[in-house]
């Protein structure tokens, strides 16, 4: 799983948004201290939260499972652009089948959940989607056999307001496993001086795979 953040909204938009309510622009420090502290204050602690919508993210998320990509579709509040499964199955036509013993090659291709009983099972499964390919079947009726272990990627847009619901929940130790790696991750990827926003909403999860 990699997460690259490809655009960021500056801090100074959040509090110049802020200020328009109250038109308080005279005491803003030019994005400093002060603007950033109005910023959590308002936003978190008053929750006057659809100040933090004027703040925007953009993701480019690889290496994820389509498992994970229908959780990822429930948050209704954020953009997705998904690598197409109509137009890139091709990648594993000219390529040999899978060898049940070597996870290694597997892993190009499925998310391995460290159970050998589903991950050989995750193998068969592309194999025969890859059979099923190579017998001349159109992508587009071949792809109801992907597994959901298989991987994939996509543009993923999101405001600040949606992040935190996004992180308060899948951060947490009863979310699908891999959405939990996957919002700790995102995290990380954010802009240190962004992260203080959502310090409150990433939750510790030990049962994750980072």
């Amino acid at each position: 799983m990699k997460v690259e953040l490809l655009h960021h909204t500056p801090l100074n938009i959040a509090s110049h948004a802020i200020r328009t309510c109250w038109q308080s622009f005279d005491n803003s420090d030019n994005g400093g201290e002060k603007d950033k502290e109005l910023i959590d204050r308002v936003g978190n602690k008053f929750k006057h939260s659809s100040t933090l919508e004027h703040l925007n993210y953009n993701f480019y998320i690889s290496g994820i499972s389509r498992a994970l990509l229908q959780e990822l579709a429930r948050h209704r509040m954020a953009n997705l652009s998904v690598k197409s499964s109509r137009y890139t199955l091709k990648e594993l036509k000219n390529i040999e089948p899978f060898m049940l013993d070597n996870f290694q090659r597997a892993s190009n291709f499925i998310t391995l959940t460290g159970v050998e009983i589903v991950d050989i099972a995750s193998i068969k499964a592309l194999n025969n989607l890859q059979e099923i390919l190579k017998s001349g079947v159109s992508n587009d009726k071949a792809k109801y056999c992907l597994p959901e272990s298989y991987k994939t990627e996509l543009t993923w847009s999101i405001n600040a307001r949606s992040l935190q619901n996004f992180l308060s929940l899948r951060s947490d130790k009863s979310a699908l496993w891999e959405i939990q790696e996957l919002a700790h991750t995102i995290y990380k990827a954010l802009p240190e001086e962004h992260q203080y926003i959502f310090k409150y909403n990433i939750k510790n999860s030990s049962s994750i795979h980072l």
